[in-house]
């Protein structure tokens, strides 16, 4: 397949281009920085920088859109949230805009979302039939759905990954959480009860490999493994792992003081299973957090 991917030179798009590239699909990536990005992914990509640069006769069998400023990096100011917003509803309108003038349409539009669209829902277990909690993770990702929805009026087959925690190796939410827990700093967030639904990304690079590849499958899929934990277990797997206590738990009222609104991320969750997933069949290589966790810190 032809496929374009915006968002390929980050965490999970890098892992995403080579699998891609190793199953002889043909890529195009957007990226800012073309020269750079191919110092990020690898040879054999093409890039552009500016979705404006496609042209009608264009061609892509598939787009996947995993654009997006991060969600942890800086305080929530208002200016911050504008940014997280912009970067992903404008990139996927810009999407919808090629598709429109595009000669011929691609098959599949396979756009990324988070699990924050089900908001803070305590211990309810949450599937893709699920509504969310109104709050601005829930909002954010509401409307970035509803913009890639509009490819559904020219044919396209939309699928939306609703994506939990990705641990890897080298990058993710897991990045910045290493270095006090090797320090033996680390402990719960909070009351440590809150739910996290985490993935990791070889799973979740192969869960976008079955979209693309089952011209069946569309919708709402739940990129999340089928065993979430709360905080507390958590961080006693990472420590347990690391071999370092994790005595030294964050009060609730320090995230609030230091990361204003976007502590509600850390101390709220969702318990959420993809169950759409599941019923599709889709093996999970790292079904259980200790084996996840270990493949990504001590490979």
């Amino acid at each position: 397949m032809k496929i374009l991917i915006t968002g390929g030179t980050g965490f999970i798009g890098r892992r995403l281009c080579r699998l891609l590239v190793d199953r002889n699909h043909s890529l195009t990536v957007l990226s800012r920085n073309p020269a750079a990005g191919a110092g990020i992914v690898g040879d054999g990509i093409d890039f552009i920088s500016d979705l404006d640069t496609l042209t009608p006769a264009d061609r892509f069998d598939a787009i996947i859109n995993l654009a997006g400023a991060p969600i942890f990096a800086g305080r929530w100011t208002e200016r911050r949230k504008q940014l997280i917003r912009d970067s992903r509803i404008q990139t996927t309108a810009k999407l919808i805009a090629f598709i429109e003038r595009s000669a011929q349409k691609p098959a599949v539009l396979i756009s990324g979302s988070a699990v924050g669209y089900y908001g803070d829902q305590g211990d309810t277990l949450l599937d893709e039939a699920s509504t969310g909690h109104d709050e601005f993770s829930h909002q954010l990702c509401r409307d970035w759905e509803a913009e890639a929805e509009r490819a559904r009026q020219y044919g396209v087959r939309v699928c939306l990954l609703r994506t939990g925690l990705v641990i890897g190796e080298g990058g993710g939410f897991l990045r910045p959480m290493l270095l006090p827990f090797r320090l033996g700093l680390g402990g719960r967030l909070g009351s440590g009860k809150q739910w996290m639904s985490w993935i990791h990304i070889e799973d979740h690079v192969a869960m976008v490999c079955t979209l693309l590849e089952n011209p069946d499958l569309k919708g709402i899929f739940n990129a999340t493994a089928p065993n979430p934990v709360t905080n507390r277990e958590f961080t006693r797997t990472l420590a347990h792992l690391l071999r370092r206590p994790a005595l030294l738990p964050v009060p609730a009222g320090v995230l609030r003081l230091l990361l204003g609104e976007m502590s509600d991320l850390l101390l709220g969750g969702q318990r959420v299973l993809p169950a759409r997933f599941q019923q599709a069949g889709f093996q999970f290589r790292y079904p259980e957090l200790e084996p996840a966790l270990r493949q990504a810190i001590l490979k």
